[in-house]
């Protein structure tokens, strides 16, 4: 029990402290003060990822991502609804964990996403449905595979920052996801039967996390640079 209560006192410690941390022997410098500007956001794809699932055989959820993906955004955040977003995803940047040999490029392949023939998959976002606090349904058109399907996203506004020192422009971040059917999309090698697990699922579950940067923080030839 002492150790246990030693562990909470260090990190409510270390919580009061996070304020004063140092960067270079000096404050950690403090992000500018005020509304994140309405504007034009592109991905920062260093802080981005790209996810799916599908049940395999009803033991598991295989889980892959894609690698090479990109997004323009139109967003105001006094106003969500009239948020636009464009996202192209390259298909041959399919990516799973400890694939065997041959498995990425049957993936790829005809039976598959068939990224020979469909080199890109878009999502262009149609409207905007505000639904909470930060919270936002996006509905758009999704073309994948050859074909185009509406398919919705479930997505909430994590905020963001006029600009920092060390990131002279807006920032802001969002946390999303969704379900589609592949089968609607012309991909359905794999499927169960009806009342059967012996295979790969219809449904594919998808989760995204992006970080945008926007318009140029005015500030930011005032702030004091972090020492290195």
């Amino acid at each position: 029990m002492r150790k246990i209560l030693t562990r909470v006192v260090l990190a409510a410690g270390l919580c009061a402290a996070a304020p004063h941390l140092t960067y270079g022997g000096d404050a950690v410098p403090q992000a500018g003060t005020g509304s994140v500007p309405a504007g034009s956001y592109t991905l920062d794809k260093a802080h981005a990822s790209l996810i799916f699932r599908v049940n395999h055989l009803g033991f598991s959820h295989w889980t892959a991502r894609f690698t090479r993906f990109d997004a323009k955004l139109q967003f105001d955040p006094a106003s969500p609804a009239t948020a636009q977003v464009t996202v192209t995803i390259d298909p041959a940047s399919i990516t799973p964990d400890n694939p065997p040999p041959g498995f990425v490029a049957s993936l790829r392949g005809a039976q598959w996403l068939n990224a020979a023939q469909f080199s890109k998959i878009t999502y262009r976002s149609t409207r905007v449905e505000p639904v909470g606090p930060n919270a936002m349904r996006i509905f758009g058109d999704l073309t994948l595979h050859g074909k185009t399907q509406p398919v919705v996203l479930d997505a909430t506004y994590n905020g963001g920052y006029i600009g920092h020192p060390m990131d002279p422009h807006a920032r802001i971040g969002f946390s999303a996801h969704g379900t589609l059917k592949r089968s609607d999309f012309g991909i359905a090698f794999g499927i169960p039967q009806p009342g059967s697990t012996m295979g790969v699922g219809d449904a594919v579950e998808f989760s995204i996390e992006a970080e945008f940067s926007g318009p140029a923080w005015a500030g930011a030839g005032n702030a004091p640079a972090a020492k290195p």
